[in-house]
């Protein structure tokens, strides 16, 4: 029931038949005309810019087009109660009060798939998000981004699309060989006595005595005494301590990932070596030298000869390395690879979620898969920014084991689960957000998250007075009641859902979806006060009843709040 496009199919209609009379022209495609909703000081509920597209074909005034298209909508919908033109060729339409009535009457017919676009084409789509190393708990950092792909996930999953979550898993390179030794040397310290070396190299946490006592627990007849010899094995037992640290993190954000795809499978597979051949087929890579790059002292810089890739022939800024000087393959090398792995299992659409430090990484990546694929529109890559933690007014700092860095642990055990989702998604990614601790507290507007549940609570009480369960149907014999116009600015709200949806799914910006439930739930409250002073607009009456007319009101508003809080990850309590 998204009146939006009921209407611009509407508009479209009369446009064929208004062509087929030979009053207009019609241009090869109408994809340039839209529904939208007005801005509130014109006092209608939907508007389209259809005079204005037309205007230049039909070498018209927009005004002059709008008023013969108006004229036509008004004559065919006699759900229409006013209609108007505004410069520069807007058509404002205000309905009848019975129009949002019998609107309300086909959400409660169709509860289960409101919101949903049932009329978009479903696509299968591989979101890749997290892939933190696995060397230690995720922080603050990776949280942001952590939400900002599950509910992605979650808004695509709402609108049927097929969905799988998948985490890659870093476990090959230095940065291993190093947390090993930095474990093995945990695992001495505990065994034999021997303090942890003060080393740069090193992973210093004391999350890394964990490590070691549940290695040193579980392999009883492992030999301790040398590195060298226990080096795979221990590398292999680590990675499982800090992925088991990881997956319990994500979980207590409510996130669960359906693949975990590890590099160094990849390696050994010869999955890179596969797709350099691949590419060399396709003469995408060549050998040459790479200038300095601007963080370099070029005195200092030595060209030497490497396997490029022509990442500038995508649109790159210059062509990347995809092997070391020492023969060994790059990070970026390894990467490709996996896109290839990715793009070999068949998905529409490939999804990355990277860290605001990886923003520089977009080009290159999506360089490799564009030569892989054959199409721009392949990968698409999100950029979730930094989080500033801010308590007392002040930049807050906790004092952890965990290392020098606030964990995602430390976060949920300060404020919980449901307020770290809601409120790192309060923003749209691509901007700094400020998580401030006293807001996502206070019991009051200025805390969005409280002020949503809230309004859901509110409607759980009214039917727990009224001996009934707020999540059952409901249903009532007749429609035929008329909302107030407190009531319709209400009921306007809710018949944007399926617009945010649509938004939120189509543009990968989630963020859409709280912001909308925070709006939706003050024009709420705005209604639930009025109460205080008008017992008609009171939800339960003196003889301790509901009209129906207010009950599948609050029906309605509590389905709307409940299916916009599932796809955020947030729990609705019916008592607060």
């Amino acid at each position: 029931m998204n009146i939006f496009d009921q209407y611009l199919d509407k508009i479209k209609n009369i446009l064929l038949d208004l062509a087929d009379e030979g009053i207009i022209l019609l241009p090869e495609k109408l994809d340039g005309i839209n529904t939208e909703i007005p801005p509130e000081k014109f006092n209608c509920d939907l508007s389209t810019n259809v005079g204005m597209v037309l205007s230049k074909i039909n070498k018209k005034n927009p005004i002059e087009i709008a008023q013969t298209i108006a004229d036509t909508l008004k004559k065919k919908d006699p759900l229409i109660s006013e209609i108007s033109i505004v410069k520069p060729g807007f058509i404002n339409i205000k309905f009848k009060s019975i129009f949002w009535t019998n609107f309300i009457q086909k959400i409660i017919e169709n509860s289960k798939t409101f919101g949903k676009n049932i009329k978009e084409k479903k696509k299968s789509y591989l979101i890749e998000f997290v892939s933190a190393n696995p060397t230690g708990p995720l922080h603050v950092g990776h949280c942001r981004g952590a939400i900002l792909g599950d509910v992605i996930a979650n808004v695509l999953l709402f609108n049927n699309h097929k969905v799988t979550k998948e985490y890659y898993v870093n476990d090959y390179g230095n940065q291993i060989i190093n947390f090993t030794k930095s474990v093995y040397l945990r695992i001495k310290e505990i065994k034999f006595g021997e303090p942890f070396p003060n080393d740069e190299d090193l992973y210093p946490g004391d999350y890394l005595k964990d490590f070691a006592n549940n290695i040193i627990s579980s392999n009883k007849k492992m030999d301790f005494s040398n590195f060298d010899n226990i080096s795979d094995e221990l590398t292999s037992l680590s990675i499982d301590e800090a992925l088991k640290l990881i997956k319990k993190n994500l979980n207590n954000l409510g996130i669960n990932h359906d693949n975990f795809i590890s590099e160094k499978k990849l390696v050994l597979n010869q999955e890179v070596e596969k797709v350099i051949d691949y590419l060399r087929k396709s003469k995408f890579v060549y050998e040459g030298k790479i200038k300095a790059p601007a963080s370099e002292d070029n005195d200092k810089w030595i060209e030497r000869e490497q396997l490029l890739f022509k990442s500038t022939d995508f649109g790159d800024d210059k062509d990347r390395a995809l092997q070391k000087s020492d023969g060994t393959w790059t990070y970026f090398a390894s990467d490709v690879a996996y896109h290839k792995n990715k793009l070999d299992r068949n998905y529409d659409c490939l999804i990355n979620i990277l860290g605001a430090d990886h923003a520089g990484y977009i080009k290159r990546i999506s360089s490799s898969v564009e030569a892989l694929s054959k199409s721009k529109e392949k990968l698409i890559c999100k950029v979730s920014q930094l989080v500033k933690l801010i308590k007392d007014k002040k930049p807050f700092k906790m004092s952890k084991r965990k290392g020098d860095y606030i964990t995602v642990e430390d976060l949920i055990s300060e404020v919980g689960k449901d307020a770290t989702r809601f409120i790192m998604l309060n923003r749209s990614s691509d901007v700094e957000l400020d998580f401030d601790f006293d807001s996502v507290v206070e019991k009051s507007k200025d805390n969005p998250l409280y002020y949503v549940q809230y309004c859901y609570a509110r409607i759980a009480s009214v039917f727990r007075h009224l001996d009934m369960n707020l999540i059952d149907d409901v249903k009532i014999k007749k429609f035929d009641f008329e909302y107030s116009d407190a009531e319709i600015k209400v009921i306007k709200k809710i018949s944007e859902w399926p617009k945010c949806v649509e938004l939120s799914s189509a543009k990968l910006e989630p963020h859409r979806i709280p912001t909308y439930l925070f709006e939706l739930a003050s024009l709420f409250h705005s209604y639930w006060n009025l109460g205080k002073d008008n017992p008609q607009k009171r939800f339960i009456n003196d003889e301790k009843k509901i009209n129906d007319d207010k009950l599948i009101f609050l029906k309605v508003i509590s389905n709307v709040v409940k299916s916009g809080m599932d796809i955020v990850g947030v729990n609705v309590p019916e008592k607060m």
